[in-house]
């Protein structure tokens, strides 16, 4: 995916969980289905994209993303949620809960 394909679908969608990993982080490895299994439960509308930060240095430097796993929530093209190394998921799903709630309501 390039920067500005990114950008574009940051923009576009309701929510987006960009979610910056890499190949040697057991804590990445550790995290991601468990994030991906509460965004999919809680927040079907957000679209999940996982980069490995090392393969996407242009991408990771425009994020300000410097450590890895770094998880950054966008809701309607602003960024919401910014978590980093030691994150508490069930902390981040409350905080992202009534947003979207709100958000998708029709």
């Amino acid at each position: 995916m390039t920067l500005d394909a990114l950008q574009k679908t940051v923009k576009n969608e309701t929510g987006v969980l960009l979610y910056f990993s890499g190949e040697h982080c057991n804590v990445c490895h550790a995290l991601r289905p468990k994030f991906t299994e509460a965004f999919d439960t809680h927040f079907p509308l957000v679209k999940q994209i996982f980069l490995d930060a090392h393969e996407n240095p242009e991408i990771s430097a425009h994020f300000q993303v410097f450590s890895v796993p770094t998880m950054i929530v966008y809701l309607q093209g602003q960024e919401f949620a910014r978590e980093g190394r030691a994150v508490s998921l069930h902390q981040l799903v409350e905080k992202l809960s009534r947003p979207y709630n709100i958000m998708t309501e029709v």
